[in-house]
């Protein structure tokens, strides 16, 4: 199975150290990610040290670079307690929220990156919670493309392209064809995290998430749909019980 990356809760004051770390590895192995960058963050738990004056001129660089850029939600404020349509949570910025607020919330959050010279047609949403809403108003607010969902490919729902992550990664891993992204959260990484992603990079059949995008997207039907939802729900209680 072909593997790509996307990293989570990119700011300011995220941890740097552990961030550049894991930096270091995917320059290693050749490997260029999707990063998720949240705009106007105000969720004290992704504030690790102190703010990068520089921030966004990296962030612009690294786009240079061959990294992708996603919009991760807004705020990243969990105002809702709702899974929406992808329920590995059951808390939320955007699923049940109205239409009219996600609206404007895509807008502004959008119009601060473009403020930094950085464009992107990708939406990650915080802690995977969207809803019918929330794709009305990405396709409103010109996004093409969602990361999440799961799958063995992109697929084509309501207007937009997703593209799935892993399920759960030590299955992935042995899996032989398709494709797949993993998750990584540079700020809680523990000891030890960094050789186990060293013994995927070296071991497994990695890809850069720009080729991720040029995979052509298969047509996701309504029971696709809901057998996704099931599994999303059997993951959060599984999670839940470990």
């Amino acid at each position: 199975m072909k593997i790509a990356v996307r990293m989570d809760d990119i700011t300011p004051a995220m941890d740097w150290g552990k961030f550049e770390q894991f930096r270091a590895l995917l320059d290693e192995y050749g490997i260029q990610p999707l990063i998720g960058v949240v705009p106007d963050n105000l969720d004290g738990n992704l504030n690790r040290g102190r703010e990068e004056a520089g921030f966004w001129e990296y962030v612009k660089g690294l786009k240079e670079a061959g990294w992708v850029v996603a919009l991760h939600g807004y705020q990243h404020i969990y105002t809702e307690k709702k899974g929406g349509m992808f329920p590995l949570n059951d808390f939320s910025e955007f699923a049940g929220v109205p239409y009219a607020r996600q609206r404007e919330m895509l807008g502004k959050g959008k119009a601060i990156l473009e403020s930094h010279g950085i464009v992107t047609d990708f939406f990650m949403a915080p802690a995977h919670a969207y809803d019918g809403n929330t794709l009305r108003a990405l396709k409103d607010a010109g996004f093409q493309r969602v990361t999440d969902g799961f799958g063995k490919r992109p697929y084509l729902w309501k207007g937009l392209t997703f593209y799935p992550i892993s399920f759960r990664l030590s299955e992935s891993l042995k899996k032989r064809h398709g494709f797949t992204t993993m998750v990584v959260h540079t700020n809680t990484m523990g000891e030890g995290d960094m050789e186990r992603y060293r013994k995927i990079f070296r071991e497994q059949e990695m890809i850069s998430y720009g080729e991720y995008v040029e995979e052509p997207p298969a047509r996701r039907t309504v029971f696709g749909r809901a057998g996704e939802y099931l599994l999303a729900a059997v993951k959060r209680f599984l999670v839940r019980a470990l």
